[in-house]
């Protein structure tokens, strides 16, 4: 991952150091495994412990010979263990190895996608409950349809939130498994309790067969959570994008003191952190598909997933947990203007209360096909009174004109009908299902 989206903490977990870490703690899992079942001395597997390090320039000079990194990093530790070489990576393929080790990698990097994510669904929670009271009018096919409370919006992203928390839990949970069959995996140089043993001391799972790999569906399993996870923030982020549109403005990104919008337009304030947002959660969908094209493999393996997975596997973690804090950070500074918010509510002059027109007309006995008819006719002449300049007339003032509007339900049911309150009904009833 390019630096610019690089998260620090998930970026070392996938470094070389870190990745060669994990191979020798792989080998010499098994290594303490051979011995706790006899097959190797125990004192050799304590030596190996003891003199194993890991010199990742040996690696490399040695790889330009072999071309091949599991040989090379396997001979580099074994000239430092001597006599007891031969019981390194004794009965154990290059896959045993990577596959557990990426496997440990992506358990690693999740938890702390998952920690980024906590820490979102908390600014998210924070914010539900700061704007819960305030009346904003909700948008279908980006039309005024009817108000609502604008902390409904923070409410339904939290939901979400959940969702994403418990695939990506799911997926960790699925992908930490540990492999040691050997060859095509059927065991034959191994005693398959190695592998039980092996995985229990690197706090892994074994499933009930591999092939030489572990099979791709369950990593393709993550990367599709990790997936969704993005378009989770991306949901959030165009929200936040339209909401700042210079005709809506109900919110807005921070702007320090010095940054700029534009290079031509000194005036600009664009909303570049959830378009930044919206991008990368593009990568996360591309990267999902690479891990569902890498499960078909031939016959018992290839190596078409692998260099996909090294790029995919730093990628999509890094990125995940990058876009999950950026975007904790632009809630946690959000300003929301009350005024536009109240400004655009009022904007179509309570056309917004329609609906609860229609139904309080229906309460009353009239049929349903009647009440739209009466409710959209008053509807559509307040539309046009509009165009032509009318920025007086409300919606309530068109009804009141309506001598069957006026009969069924009284100057004072017309006017209990545009009462906020009616908003508010069922909201406590919602925020405590989700919170």
């Amino acid at each position: 991952m390019i630096e610019r989206y690089t998260h620090t903490q998930v970026a070392d977990i996938w470094s070389d150091e870190s990745k060669f870490k994990c191979w020798l703690e792989i080998e010499l899992a098994v290594c303490d495994a051979l011995a706790e079942l006899g097959k190797i001395p125990s004192a050799s597997a304590k030596n190996m412990r003891q003199k194993s390090k890991i010199n990742i320039k040996k690696i490399r000079d040695l790889e330009n010979t072999t071309k091949h990194e599991v040989v090379a990093f396997v001979n580099s530790v074994v000239e430092q263990i001597e006599e007891d070489g031969c019981y390194f990576h004794f009965g154990v393929t290059s896959s045993d190895v990577m596959d557990t080790a990426f496997s440990i990698m992506l358990r690693d990097a999740l938890f702390i996608v998952i920690k980024e994510l906590d820490a979102l669904s908390s600014e998210v929670k924070t914010k539900a409950l700061e704007f819960k009271g305030l009346t904003c009018v909700g948008r279908t096919h980006g039309i005024h349809a009817e108000p609502m409370s604008f902390g409904l919006k923070f409410v339904s992203w939290y939901d979400e939130i959940k969702r994403c928390r418990a695939r990506l839990q799911h997926a960790k949970e699925n992908a930490s498994v540990c492999m040691i069959s050997g060859a095509v995996g059927t065991y034959s140089a191994l005693d398959p309790r190695v592998e039980e043993l092996a995985a229990k001391k690197l706090k892994l799972k074994t499933i009930g067969i591999t092939t030489q790999v572990i099979p791709r569906d369950i990593y393709a399993d993550v990367f599709n959570a990790l997936a969704l996870t993005g378009a989770c923030v991306e949901r959030i982020a165009l929200e936040l994008r339209h909401l700042q549109r210079t005709e809506v403005m109900e919110v807005m990104e921070e702007f320090t003191k010095g940054q700029t919008g534009s290079s031509a337009m000194p005036h600009k304030r664009n909303p570049i952190s959830a378009e930044n947002l919206t991008g990368c959660a593009r990568m996360l969908r591309g990267y999902a598909g690479v891990a569902i094209e890498n499960i078909a493999l031939w016959h018992e393996r290839d190596i078409t997933h692998s260099s996909a997975e090294r790029i995919i596997g730093p990628d999509a973690t890094i990125l995940t947990a990058y876009m999950l804090k950026r975007l904790t950070g632009i809630l946690s500074r959000l300003k929301v203007s009350e005024k536009s918010v109240e400004k655009n509510l009022n904007l179509t002059h309570g056309l917004v209360y329609s609906s609860h027109v229609l139904v309080a007309l229906m309460e009353k006995g009239v049929k349903r096909d009647d009440a739209y008819d009466i409710v959209q006719k008053n509807s559509m002449k307040l539309w046009d009174m509009m165009e032509k300049g009318d920025d007086k007339t409300s919606f309530m003032d068109v009804l009141k004109q309506d001598k069957k509007v006026m009969d069924i339900l009284g100057d004072k049911g017309l006017k209990s009908i545009f009462d906020k309150k009616n908003v508010f009904k069922y909201v406590d009833s919602i925020y405590k299902k989700v919170l």
